[in-house]
């Protein structure tokens, strides 16, 4: 990171989100430029998006990329809409509200599909895949969610992938929070298509996600789509005759991801991204365990992209005197979503290093006691039920 981090006595705290977040000086100075959507110079800019994405893909000739108006949701219904035939089923893969959310959007879709709910603290494995796949053969496609941030948890893509093929499915992964730093290469690893955002790890901001997926698969795609806007094969056939969106781009929001896009390079490219994710995550756990607080994840699932706290059991403690307590001192957390038990998320992606998450450690610590919190311990209860539900 080049760039001045942001400054709080400015005004600007740093997101510890899963995205939107905290982006670079020049990400935001691309963004004082306005932008024709038909203009040459406007073309040559998502031609070269599309390129560096697959690069970052690891694709080798066979793949297409094609942006998307609009958050990640409305990519994983063009995904889904579009890849999905109209006689297919899917078996979505859940454990949190972004599976529960694609299981929701199947019934949107009026299309057939099964539930393997894991709950809040485990993964789909690759056995279980598999046995719902010999158990049902009218299944087509497999919808696995990368990284699930309403936990943190890191789901485990290489052997779902593999369970997949060899029972002669096909698999669309929901990569949201996860591509760019977290390992998915379309040379290597059987996957028809995937879904990101550009305001996650490539450090881009809201406005547009994209689809990366197998040229055969996008091609076979043509009329299954249930909707205009949101039909993956129309969009891409439109970019390629014209270089154009089919309706008003982004486009601010697409020369601010170009930008991120060089700065992702120049950093190292996803490897690097990783490592600093990493290193952040690892700095900011190993401090807030120290305070007393307790993740929801056992560190084999632990994923370097957001964090799941649970709240403590102290009866001075109250999230949202805690979250205003954080934000003045320039860190603006993340509530919880689980179903089980209190919780709250810190995000560790963003242009942030392992200096700032000391920063937000130290932040906590002061957080608590000026709440006059003396233990960050959980519930009992909370942790007999991650026992239990983790055994």
């Amino acid at each position: 990171m080049t760039d001045p981090l942001p400054d709080p006595a400015l005004g600007e705290p740093f997101l510890l989100t899963p995205g939107p977040l905290t982006t670079s000086a020049e990400v935001k100075r691309a963004m004082l430029r306005d932008w024709g959507s038909w203009d040459g110079d406007f073309r040559a800019m998502t031609a070269d998006l599309r390129r560096r994405l697959l690069e970052i893909a690891g694709d080798r000739g066979d793949c297409e990329c094609v942006p998307m108006q609009g958050s990640g949701s409305y990519c994983v219904e063009a995904m889904l809409g579009s890849f999905v035939p109209r006689d297919g089923k899917v078996l979505v893969l859940a454990n949190g509200a972004y599976g529960l959310r694609a299981a929701k959007t199947m019934g949107y879709l009026g299309r057939a599909f099964t539930l393997i709910d894991k709950g809040d603290y485990l993964p789909p494995r690759g056995t279980e895949v598999a046995a719902a796949l010999a158990q049902d053969p009218a299944i087509t496609h497999v919808l696995a969610i990368h990284c699930e941030t309403s936990s943190g948890i890191l789901n485990p893509l290489e052997e779902i992938a593999e369970a997949t093929a060899r029972a002669g499915r096909k698999l669309l992964v929901d990569s949201m929070s996860a591509f760019g730093a977290l390992p998915l290469d379309m040379s290597g690893m059987p996957v028809e298509a995937f879904v990101s955002s550009a305001n996650k790890c490539i450090e881009g901001v809201p406005g547009f996600g994209f689809v990366i997926c197998r040229r055969d698969a996008l091609i076979a795609a043509k009329g299954n789509s249930h909707s205009l806007s949101l039909d993956v094969h129309a969009q891409w056939e439109t970019m390629e005759a014209t270089g154009q969106w089919r309706f008003t781009p982004p486009t601010h929001a697409v020369a601010a991801f170009v930008e991120a896009l060089k700065a992702h390079a120049t950093e190292g490219g996803a490897p690097a991204r990783l490592a600093r994710y990493t290193r952040n995550r690892d700095v900011m756990v190993a401090g807030m365990r120290a305070l007393g607080f307790e993740t929801l994840l056992d560190d084999a699932w632990l994923s370097p992209i957001i964090v799941t706290f649970f709240c403590p059991a102290d009866p001075a403690f109250d999230f949202n005197r805690f979250y205003e307590a954080m934000k003045g001192r320039g860190f603006i957390i993340y509530p919880g979503k689980l179903t089980v038990a209190d919780s709250f998320r810190i995000g560790c992606i963003g242009q942030m290093d392992a200096a700032v998450m000391r920063r937000v450690v130290d932040a906590a610590a002061a957080a608590l006691s000026e709440m006059g919190v003396t233990s960050a311990t959980p519930p009992a209860a909370a942790l007999a039920t991650r026992a239990t539900l983790a055994a």
